[in-house]
């Protein structure tokens, strides 16, 4: 029960610096892709980043080049939508 309310909570926090890092103008759709497409990578490079401040889409942009190729495709989509 508590690790769903924590992988929620990343979750949300992902989807959150995802929406700021777009200028807030990435859809509800585009998130859901992006969260699913990069959960795994928030979950092993940034899990221990604190929410906020652009946090952590700072984190995904210094790992970029160990991202998956399906987060970075979502990412790469998002941007090109703005």
């Amino acid at each position: 029960m508590k690790h769903d309310s924590i992988r929620k909570l990343g979750g949300i926090a992902l989807v959150t610096a995802l929406g700021l890092w777009g200028g807030g103008n990435v859809a509800s759709a585009q998130q859901s892709v992006i969260r699913e497409a990069c959960a795994a990578d928030y979950k092993s490079l940034c899990t221990g980043v604190q929410p906020g401040g652009g946090r952590i889409i700072a984190c995904l942009k210094e790992n970029e080049t160990k991202l998956s190729s399906n987060c970075q495709k979502a990412l790469t989509a998002a941007k090109g939508a703005q």
